[in-house]
């Protein structure tokens, strides 16, 4: 568990931290001259049960809200900090926005400096009070313990520890089945050790000898050499816990706050968002359609622009859904939760303007009136989420390691959706090898489009045979993998709807349809080559003696193929099948008795000229009836 401190500047959070840990978190010399805390700091705190929760303590100022809002994003508990003698101030009003933005579930108020609170008076506790219940209404503070306590003097500060630890009670824990996420907060370099991260572990474990990539931009992948909790060695670290992680391989410059320590191949690297998003009540104008914020998710912080899905504007208060398109792509995780702060600081409150949770990574762009695609993500099970993950991949698909980074399921409950999916055909494994999965529903949009492909064929070319494999496949998409395309075509097999013979596909019963021209022609084509023998006209001299277009000489040529008529010895001369078999058997006599011939002698058993001769003699190599050596052809044997 990890416990965080929320307030405004100088009302005795890191003081606080302190006293009740004995750790100071203010690490920084600057820190130390100038009595404020300018960045994150950590310790560790022991519960009254013995067991030991991360601390995360913040900056206060307004100016160094980024760093707070890295700090909050991994905070199970909050403490807001109120001090007494000044009560609830602009930064207290932000960090409580920010804490309820980022999901934090429970928490307790420390109304520090209570040592103050005998010179001030009753009313003045009576105020302070007042003004906490109007602040923490409608929150997960509201009607939380408001624990009096001083740094200064320890009153109140065990009576905080057991608030705090009952508090502790009543949160359940992180997936520790999930993907492994920890967003960076700290890199440094370890004598002896080298390069060491640090970050809360949001979902997931993370074990020694691991292998893990940083995103963006650092995908490894990395050895995990050791692992830290609260400055102790250990094998393996779960989700809701803070870690130090020893890299090698990595220098410490290479590396930053606000990338993210996953799995190697579990996550993407993401610059789009599909989000819920939620405009803060104090927010002092709508949001319009489209509009460029500061995004902070986990600890990093990029420009995003906000774009509206559902609405062309949303009032204070309101939830909608959007799409986040950020300048620089970010590690982020399914359920994450965020927040978008403006140029302009709110009065009273800071610049914090709304916030909310993601609920797709990796998104396409979207376009107005995208609600419908986006909408099911809301209130999806896990059989909803996997299937609209694979519709939305189309038929490239998703492995199942693709499909745990992508939805946050853990891998227990993932493959028992997959099965159970699978079972009643809502998705198609289509590679077991690679875990591949594609939508049934695209497979059959697939189909769809490849009978209507193959009709659009037969009625385009009714002269055809069929349609090519590969020649399908492309249109229907060049990036459609082979397995993918094999599962359409076995489909469509296995429904009566197609036929497929060695390389070519064609609709169920559709055969090639001559008309009576055709079949003319056909039979012109047919005496033209049985008269001209060995020495046939060629493919233009056909063309033009029978009056027909390239084409559908071609188209016919492949008809009398089929039928065992012709035979192609080369791009422009087909022979009649019986003259060209004639020949063979000659050759075959010839080299059975001679066991060789020559060129000419080829040419004089051929009858024919050059034009001829070469074409049939390299011919009957291809078809293995000869084999050249040298000046020569023997015959090849079998």
């Amino acid at each position: 568990m990890i416990v965080g401190t929320a307030g405004h500047i100088d009302h005795g959070k890191t003081s606080l931290v302190k006293a009740l840990t004995g750790i100071d978190t203010d690490r920084l010399q600057e820190e130390k001259r100038r009595g404020i805390t300018l960045e994150l700091g950590f310790a560790h705190l022991t519960l009254d049960d013995g067991s030991v929760a991360g601390v995360v303590d913040v900056p206060g100022h307004e100016r160094f809200v980024k760093a707070m809002a890295a700090g909050a994003g991994g905070v199970d508990l909050a403490v807001l900090v109120v001090a007494s003698d000044e009560g609830v101030m602009p930064q207290t009003r932000e960090h409580l926005d920010i804490c309820r933005l980022l999901g934090v579930r429970a928490g307790v108020v420390a109304l520090t400096k209570s040592d103050l609170l005998a010179e001030l008076g009753p009313d003045w506790r009576a105020l302070l009070e007042a003004d906490l219940a109007a602040l923490t209404a409608g929150s997960f503070l509201e009607g939380a313990p408001v624990v009096a306590c001083s740094s200064r003097t320890g009153e109140g500060l065990e009576a905080l520890r057991g608030a705090l630890g009952k508090a502790a009670g009543t949160l359940a824990k992180r997936p520790v089945e999930g993907p492994t996420f920890l967003p960076v907060d700290r890199v440094f370099t370890l004598k002896g050790f080298g390069t060491v991260v640090t970050g809360t572990l949001l979902s997931g474990a993370l074990a020694v000898e691991d292998a893990v990539s940083l995103l963006p931009g650092t995908l490894g992948p990395l050895r995990v050499r050791g692992v830290q909790v609260h400055g102790r060695a250990v094998e393996k670290v779960e989700a809701g816990q803070r870690a130090a992680v020893n890299l090698p391989g990595v220098e410490a410059e290479s590396l930053h706050r606000g990338q993210v320590l996953t799995r190697a191949g579990e996550l993407p690297e993401t610059r789009m968002l599909d989000v819920e998003l939620t405009l803060l009540p104090s927010a002092e104008s709508p949001l319009p359609r489209r509009r460029k914020l500061l995004l902070h998710l986990g600890t990093a912080q990029v420009e995003a622009t906000v774009a509206l899905l559902d609405v062309d504007r949303m009032e204070p208060g309101e939830t909608a859904l959007a799409q986040l398109r950020l300048d620089a792509p970010v590690g982020a995780l399914v359920g994450q939760r965020f927040i978008l702060r403006g140029s302009r600081v709110l009065p009273g409150r800071g610049a914090t303007l709304a916030g909310g949770r993601v609920l797709a990574i990796d998104s396409p762009r979207r376009r107005k009136g995208a609600l419908a695609v986006v909408a099911p993500l809301r209130e999806a099970d896990p059989a909803g989420q996997v299937s609209w993950l694979l519709r939305q991949s189309g038929y490239r698909g998703l492995t199942q390691q693709e499909l745990f980074g992508r939805s946050g399921l853990g891998p227990r409950v993932l493959t028992r959706t997959l099965e159970r999916e699978g079972a009643r055909g809502a998705v198609q494994l289509v590679d077991r090898e690679r875990r591949l999965y594609v939508s049934g529903e695209v497979l059959e949009g697939l189909q769809g489009r490849a009978l209507a492909l193959l009709a659009a064929f037969h009625e385009r070319e009714p002269l055809r045979e069929g349609l090519s494999r590969e020649e399908l496949r492309q249109r229907l998409s060049a990036e459609l993998d082979a397995r993918v395309f094999q599962r359409v075509l076995q489909g469509l097999v296995d429904a009566g709807k197609l036929d497929v013979e060695k390389d070519l596909a064609r609709l169920k019963g559709r055969a090639r349809a001559l008309t009576l021209g055709d079949e003319a022609a056909r039979v012109r084509l047919a005496a033209e080559l049985s008269s001209g023998g060995l020495a046939p006209p060629t493919e233009g001299e056909l063309s033009r003696k029978l009056e027909l277009p390239v084409p559908r000489l071609r188209e016919l040529l492949k008809v009398l193929a089929s039928e065992g008529r012709v035979v192609r010895v080369s791009e422009e001369l087909c022979f009649d099948a019986a003259a060209l078999g004639g020949l063979r058997e000659r050759l075959v006599a010839h080299l059975r008795e001679k066991k060789e011939i020559s060129t000419q002698a080829f040419k004089e058993l051929v009858g024919q000229s050059r034009k001829f001769v070469i074409p049939l003699s390299e011919y009957f190599d291809r078809e293995k009836v000869t084999l050249r050596v040298g000046e020569k052809r023997v015959l090849r044997r079998g």
